[in-house]
């Protein structure tokens, strides 16, 4: 730790770093708090998907197994195509975060007398399922990123509480003694100077 001054100069400096440290102080730790609560709700979000991704699965099975024939199984190969996804932003504690938007599929037209009847059915189930699975993981990506920011201003706290007020109190503690000793020492000098010269004087 640097040796501080002992001077009124840097006591005020020091009570001036406490001040503003302990105005910040709470700041951060509210952020904090939203933190951990957006990285719970982001995965109760993330959990979410999951059961809508394994539900949707359910419901195909039943009849998965019309997904056999050749002219559905092109369909579902070949025909559908995940053009993009649409990806939005979100302020969640401070920080920008991806949102997921939508996703834009291309399709070739379909023959209603040539296609079964179920590939309407299938094509929609996949695009749902490949959607589902975009925006998990851009949930997933949301998630790491309020980790990371929890990480950040978890320090920060830890740096204000533990180190950084604690330091500056002791300052002004030891600045308080030496200034006050020296006040004392100067009257004391003063008063023995003031009867060395009524001495001289009598």
């Amino acid at each position: 730790m640097a040796k501080i001054k002992l001077t009124k100069t840097e006591l005020k400096s020091q009570q001036d770093s406490l001040k503003q440290y302990c105005r910040f102080l709470p700041t951060l730790q509210l952020k904090k708090q939203q933190l951990q609560m957006e990285i719970r709700l982001s995965r109760e979000r993330l959990d979410a998907n999951l059961r809508e991704r394994g539900a949707l699965v359910e419901s195909m099975s039943g009849w998965i197994a019309l997904y056999g024939d050749e002219e559905t199984l092109k369909l579902l190969r070949d025909g559908i195509r995940l053009e993009r996804i649409h990806r939005g932003k979100m302020n969640i504690a401070g920080i920008m975060v991806p949102t997921f938007d939508g996703a834009d599929f291309s399709m070739p037209e379909l023959d209603p007398v040539m296609t079964p009847w179920y590939a309407d059915e299938a094509a929609e189930a996949l695009k749902k399922a490949v959607a589902l699975r975009a925006a998990g993981r851009i949930i997933e990506e949301q998630e790491r990123m309020l980790e990371q920011e929890l990480r950040s201003t978890s320090q920060k706290v830890n740096l204000f509480e533990k180190v950084k007020i604690p330091q500056c109190r002791e300052n002004i503690r030891q600045i308080r003694i030496y200034i006050t000793d020296q006040e004392t020492a100067a009257v004391a000098r003063a008063k023995i100077a003031k009867k060395k010269t009524m001495e001289a004087a009598s």
